[in-house]
Protein backbone atom coordinates (compact mmCIF):
# COMPACT_ATOMS: atom_id res chain seq x y z
CA UNK A 1 0.00 0.00 0.00
CA UNK A 2 1.23 3.00 -0.70
CA UNK A 3 0.45 5.25 2.08
CA UNK A 4 1.79 2.57 4.30
CA UNK A 5 -0.60 1.69 6.42
CA UNK A 6 -2.60 4.95 6.30
CA UNK A 7 -5.92 4.47 6.71
CA UNK A 8 -9.29 6.81 6.64
CA UNK A 9 -10.76 7.39 10.07
CA UNK A 10 -14.40 7.45 11.12
CA UNK A 11 -15.65 10.34 13.47
CA UNK A 12 -12.59 11.66 15.11
CA UNK A 13 -9.35 12.14 12.97
CA UNK A 14 -7.47 9.00 13.65
CA UNK A 15 -3.80 10.37 14.96
CA UNK A 16 -1.05 8.01 13.32
CA UNK A 17 3.17 7.79 13.96
CA UNK A 18 5.72 8.50 11.04
CA UNK A 19 8.77 9.25 10.61
CA UNK A 20 10.99 11.23 7.46
CA UNK A 21 12.83 13.97 7.29
CA UNK A 22 12.48 17.64 6.63
CA UNK A 23 11.93 18.50 2.94
CA UNK A 24 12.06 22.36 3.59
CA UNK A 25 11.60 24.49 6.11
CA UNK A 26 10.71 28.71 6.13
CA UNK A 27 12.47 30.17 9.40
CA UNK A 28 10.73 33.42 9.10
CA UNK A 29 7.48 32.14 8.11
CA UNK A 30 7.58 29.12 11.09
CA UNK A 31 6.37 25.93 8.78
CA UNK A 32 7.21 24.00 6.14
CA UNK A 33 7.17 20.33 5.55
CA UNK A 34 8.32 16.63 6.27
CA UNK A 35 8.96 14.21 3.55
CA UNK A 36 7.26 10.90 5.18
CA UNK A 37 9.03 7.91 4.37
CA UNK A 38 7.41 4.89 6.93
CA UNK A 39 4.05 5.28 8.85
CA UNK A 40 3.00 2.91 11.73
CA UNK A 41 6.34 1.03 11.14
CA UNK A 42 5.77 0.69 7.58
CA UNK A 43 7.78 2.11 4.41
CA UNK A 44 5.81 5.06 2.83
CA UNK A 45 7.53 4.74 -0.73
CA UNK A 46 6.92 7.42 -2.56
CA UNK A 47 7.73 9.69 0.33
CA UNK A 48 4.48 12.11 1.29
CA UNK A 49 4.53 15.80 2.39
CA UNK A 50 3.22 16.41 6.00
CA UNK A 51 2.90 19.91 7.22
CA UNK A 52 4.67 21.24 10.07
CA UNK A 53 4.71 24.60 12.19
CA UNK A 54 7.08 25.25 14.34
CA UNK A 55 4.73 25.27 17.21
CA UNK A 56 4.54 21.43 17.13
CA UNK A 57 8.48 21.01 17.28
CA UNK A 58 9.89 20.03 20.63
CA UNK A 59 13.29 21.85 21.20
CA UNK A 60 14.46 24.71 23.37
CA UNK A 61 14.58 28.27 21.91
CA UNK A 62 13.81 29.26 18.48
CA UNK A 63 11.83 26.02 16.80
CA UNK A 64 12.86 25.77 13.32
CA UNK A 65 13.80 22.69 11.18
CA UNK A 66 17.01 22.08 9.09
CA UNK A 67 16.81 20.77 5.74
CA UNK A 68 17.09 16.91 5.65
CA UNK A 69 16.77 16.83 9.06
CA UNK A 70 15.96 12.88 10.32
CA UNK A 71 12.60 12.84 12.83
CA UNK A 72 9.68 11.55 14.38
CA UNK A 73 6.56 12.70 15.02
CA UNK A 74 2.50 12.05 15.09
CA UNK A 75 0.18 13.30 12.53
CA UNK A 76 -3.06 13.40 11.29
CA UNK A 77 -5.15 13.83 8.39
CA UNK A 78 -7.44 16.76 7.82
CA UNK A 79 -9.67 18.31 5.07
CA UNK A 80 -6.01 20.37 3.78
CA UNK A 81 -4.00 16.95 3.86
CA UNK A 82 -1.32 15.55 6.48
CA UNK A 83 -0.31 17.73 9.42
CA UNK A 84 1.91 17.05 12.02
CA UNK A 85 1.25 17.30 15.44
CA UNK A 86 4.06 16.49 17.42
CA UNK A 87 7.55 16.52 16.32
CA UNK A 88 10.80 15.43 17.86
CA UNK A 89 14.27 14.41 16.83
CA UNK A 90 15.32 10.69 16.29
CA UNK A 91 14.29 8.26 19.34
CA UNK A 92 12.03 10.83 20.82
CA UNK A 93 14.94 13.84 21.57
CA UNK A 94 14.27 17.26 20.66
CA UNK A 95 14.53 18.61 17.18
CA UNK A 96 18.49 20.14 15.87
CA UNK A 97 16.90 22.59 14.35
CA UNK A 98 17.85 24.99 11.49
CA UNK A 99 21.48 27.54 12.02
CA UNK A 100 19.35 30.24 10.09
CA UNK A 101 17.16 33.21 11.94
CA UNK A 102 15.03 35.37 10.10
CA UNK A 103 16.19 39.08 9.04
CA UNK A 104 15.29 41.52 11.47
CA UNK A 105 14.57 39.16 14.24
CA UNK A 106 18.51 40.90 15.73
CA UNK A 107 17.84 43.12 18.68
CA UNK A 108 18.18 46.96 17.86
CA UNK A 109 21.47 48.49 18.13
CA UNK A 110 21.53 51.58 20.74
CA UNK A 111 21.32 54.77 18.97
CA UNK A 112 24.79 56.66 19.66
CA UNK A 113 23.64 60.24 19.95
CA UNK A 114 24.95 62.51 16.89
CA UNK A 115 26.29 65.80 18.95
CA UNK A 116 24.67 65.28 21.98
CA UNK A 117 26.36 66.43 24.91
CA UNK A 118 25.51 66.60 28.64
CA UNK A 119 24.36 70.10 29.72
CA UNK A 120 25.27 69.61 33.29
CA UNK A 121 28.93 68.12 32.90
CA UNK A 122 29.54 68.52 28.84
CA UNK A 123 30.20 64.76 28.49
CA UNK A 124 29.49 63.38 25.33
CA UNK A 125 27.95 59.87 26.52
CA UNK A 126 25.39 60.73 28.18
CA UNK A 127 22.27 63.32 29.16
CA UNK A 128 22.17 65.94 31.64
CA UNK A 129 19.15 63.65 33.30
CA UNK A 130 21.80 59.86 33.18
CA UNK A 131 24.59 62.81 35.02
CA UNK A 132 25.84 61.53 38.38
CA UNK A 133 27.53 65.01 39.14
CA UNK A 134 25.98 67.31 41.39
CA UNK A 135 24.63 70.52 39.41
CA UNK A 136 27.49 72.14 38.01
CA UNK A 137 28.00 75.59 37.78
CA UNK A 138 25.81 77.43 34.53
CA UNK A 139 28.29 77.67 31.70
CA UNK A 140 28.43 77.76 27.77
CA UNK A 141 27.37 74.28 26.16
CA UNK A 142 29.65 75.11 23.00
CA UNK A 143 33.05 76.03 24.79
CA UNK A 144 32.24 75.20 28.15
CA UNK A 145 33.35 78.60 29.71
CA UNK A 146 31.86 79.95 32.87
CA UNK A 147 32.54 83.19 31.86
CA UNK A 148 29.52 83.40 29.07
CA UNK A 149 26.40 81.73 28.15
CA UNK A 150 26.29 79.72 24.54
CA UNK A 151 24.30 83.07 22.77
CA UNK A 152 27.67 85.30 23.61
CA UNK A 153 30.03 82.89 22.92
CA UNK A 154 33.06 84.13 21.08
CA UNK A 155 34.14 80.62 19.70
CA UNK A 156 30.92 80.31 18.41
CA UNK A 157 30.88 83.44 16.65
CA UNK A 158 34.38 83.51 15.05
CA UNK A 159 32.90 80.28 13.33
CA UNK A 160 29.64 81.36 12.29
CA UNK A 161 29.19 83.66 8.84
CA UNK A 162 29.72 87.27 8.97
CA UNK A 163 26.68 89.18 9.10
CA UNK A 164 28.61 92.70 8.84
CA UNK A 165 28.68 94.63 5.53
CA UNK A 166 32.02 94.74 3.90
CA UNK A 167 33.45 98.34 4.55
CA UNK A 168 34.39 98.64 0.80
CA UNK A 169 31.20 97.60 -0.34
CA UNK A 170 28.22 100.53 0.82
CA UNK A 171 24.87 98.74 1.68
CA UNK A 172 21.84 98.61 -0.81
CA UNK A 173 20.26 101.57 0.97
CA UNK A 174 22.97 103.42 0.53
CA UNK A 175 23.18 103.02 -3.29
CA UNK A 176 19.56 103.37 -3.56
CA UNK A 177 20.37 106.71 -2.30
CA UNK A 178 23.05 107.61 -3.72
CA UNK A 179 21.67 106.86 -7.14
CA UNK A 180 18.26 108.45 -6.48
CA UNK A 181 20.46 112.17 -5.49
CA UNK A 182 22.63 111.58 -8.87
CA UNK A 183 19.06 111.11 -11.27
CA UNK A 184 18.33 114.54 -9.67
CA UNK A 185 21.48 116.28 -10.17
CA UNK A 186 22.47 114.64 -13.56
CA UNK A 187 20.64 116.64 -16.08
CA UNK A 188 23.05 118.68 -18.36
CA UNK A 189 22.88 122.60 -19.25
CA UNK A 190 21.60 122.25 -22.13
CA UNK A 191 18.54 120.33 -20.04
CA UNK A 192 18.49 123.29 -17.43
CA UNK A 193 18.15 125.81 -20.26
CA UNK A 194 15.11 124.17 -22.16
CA UNK A 195 13.28 124.05 -18.89
CA UNK A 196 14.20 127.66 -17.85
CA UNK A 197 12.50 128.61 -21.44
CA UNK A 198 9.27 126.25 -21.28
CA UNK A 199 8.59 127.54 -17.76
CA UNK A 200 9.36 131.20 -18.96
CA UNK A 201 7.03 130.52 -22.06
CA UNK A 202 4.80 129.28 -19.86
CA UNK A 203 4.42 132.11 -17.56
CA UNK A 204 3.78 134.49 -20.74
CA UNK A 205 0.65 132.59 -22.38
CA UNK A 206 -1.09 132.60 -18.49
CA UNK A 207 -0.30 136.41 -18.43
Amino acid sequence: MAEGGLRKGVGSPQILAGSGYCKWFNVRMGFGFISMTSSEGKPVDPPLDVFVHQSKLVMEGFRSLREGEQVEFTFKRSSKGLESLRVTGPGGGPCSGSDRRPKGKAPPLKRKPKGDRCYNCGGLDHHAKECGLPPQPKKCHYCQSVTHMVAQCPHKRALSPSTSQDPQRPSTSAQSQEEGSRSGSSSSPEEASQRGSHSRSWRKSRD
